[in-house]
């Protein structure tokens, strides 16, 4: 299918308009609710033609619109998010993290590739065809929310609540990621999350380190003893019932693993590193895609003076495979902890309230079809790849349970592009490329041999 509408040629305006959405830090962790409305209300305003509107929820708000004109068409719900992952060490930035930097042919800035650059992109498209063909060619419903990078607390309640309203044949979501850039790729899958804290208390009170030293036991010691434990040196999880409910890595999908073009010394030399280290028995793209991972975070107490501080905690996080229990895994792990608390403090583990399990699409859904049809035309005469997303997006189940719907992701985002990390970039060349990959994506998925059967119709 040829590509039919126009797009600019000239980037700059379109990196102009990204740049004021960019420039609004909003950290859904911390930034204050005034700093989330302000980039609610940006989306809201690119949303007009869709009657775009802000929605209370239990925390930040979240970000609707619909645009319904397509009688006996499908119907897809664009999902997104507009919050920020904090910033980190500024010192570790080249340039202000929420001011959109052109350095050669990317863009740097909090939130370009993770989600703020993804999302205008459809904003884009949905506006290019109303502007030259006065209709969208399918159906579509729009929810960006404000707490993704948070684990969505308030979402399942307010998907719940507006269920009808939300209704749709298929959610897309421009989050997630393709695994390089140097092919396309569409995801089957997305891995769980399930996040805690490690609390060790010693003393009432942080110690002078030489008047106690030596008669007392230190928490930060009882803590680097309990998340040493957490792995065996060959980089197994040591946790017992960790790996329960896992199915085995079958030899078929070994080999579909072991035929995509990877070279593990190039990937770990851009990383700074000699070598990697994971799960014995397992390649490096087999760790990534399709086992589970418990790590470290970080570790907090005490400081750079002579003290024994009285509480240590460190931050877990697992990201989970389909067959895992995201409760049982917690559970798993705090009787660990339980068992191996050394003597003289108290142990306990916190979990956090957000609980994910991993998500998959099958390969044959309509929408995988269509995904990679399309992807086709915007990139000639290169494999599309089926891959997986090594991240959490916590709405995907969200959405399969309530709205009984399955999730594409169509990200134009790349694994690579610092997302989470200081200098987080997008690469310019995707803003186009994404707007014309989405545009046939509509087209397939409205008509045509890749058409998604609205609920009630067989496919035509």
């Amino acid at each position: 299918m040829v590509a039919m509408l126009s797009f600019d040629a000239d980037d700059a305006g379109y990196l102009r308009e990204l740049a004021d959405y960019v420039a609004v830090p909003s950290v859904s962790r911390d930034a204050a609710a005034g700093t989330m409305r302000a980039a609610a209300d940006w989306l809201a305003r690119q949303l007009a033609f869709a009657g775009g509107r802000v929605a209370e929820t239990g925390g930040h708000p979240v970000v609707r619109g619909e645009w319904l004109g397509a009688g006996g068409a499908p119907t897809v719900l664009v999902y997104g998010h507009y919050d920020v992952q904090p910033t980190g060490d500024l010192a570790e930035w080249t340039t202000p993290p929420f001011q959109l930097t052109v350095d050669g042919d990317i863009a740097r800035g909090r939130g370009a590739t993770d989600d703020k650059g993804p999302v205008y992109i459809v904003l884009k498209t949905a506006q290019a065809f109303l502007a030259q063909e006065g209709a969208l060619p399918l159906n579509v419903k729009f929810l960006f929310e404000g707490e993704e990078e948070i684990g969505s607390p308030h979402l399942p309640a307010f998907v719940r609540e507006h269920a009808d309203e939300l209704a749709a044949d298929l959610v897309i979501s421009a989050d997630g990621a393709m695994w390089r850039p140097s092919e396309p790729s569409v995801s089957l899958k997305s891995k769980g999350l399930v996040s805690m804290d490690i609390v060790v208390e010693g003393a009432d009170t942080d110690l002078h380190s030489g008047r106690y030293g030596g008669t007392v036991a230190n928490p930060l010691h009882a803590l680097s003893e309990v998340l040493a434990s957490l792995h065996r040196p060959d980089g197994t999880v040591a946790v017992a019932g960790f790996y329960d409910g896992i199915p085995e890595l079958t030899g078929e999908r070994r080999r579909e693993i072991a035929a995509i073009p990877f070279d593990d010394k190039e990937y770990f030399g851009a990383l700074g590193l000699a070598e990697g280290h994971g799960e014995a028995g397992f390649s490096t793209l087999e760790r990534l895609w399709e086992r589970p991972t418990l790590d470290v975070n970080g570790v907090a107490g005490g400081g750079k003076y002579t003290v024994i501080p009285h509480v240590a905690v460190g931050h877990v996080s697992c990201r989970l495979v389909p067959g895992q229990d995201p409760d049982r895994v917690v559970q798993a792990i705090a009787a660990h902890v339980a068992a191996h608390a050394p003597r003289g403090v108290r142990v306990e583990v916190r979990p956090d309230e957000a609980r994910v399990p991993a998500y998959t699409i099958p390969a044959g859904h309509p929408a995988i079809r269509a995904a990679t049809a399309a992807l086709e035309t915007v990139y000639p005469g290169e494999q599309v790849l089926a891959a997986c997303v090594a991240g959490t997006l916590p709405a995907t189940a969200l959405f399969e349970q309530v709205l009984g719907v399955k999730t594409l992701f169509f990200s134009f985002s790349t694994a690579d592009e610092k997302l989470h990390a200081p200098n987080e970039y997008l690469r310019i060349r995707r803003l186009r490329e994404g707007m014309r990959a989405w545009e046939q994506l509509w087209r397939l998925l409205a008509a045509g041999p890749h058409r998604l059967a609205p609920r009630g119709q067989e496919a035509g």
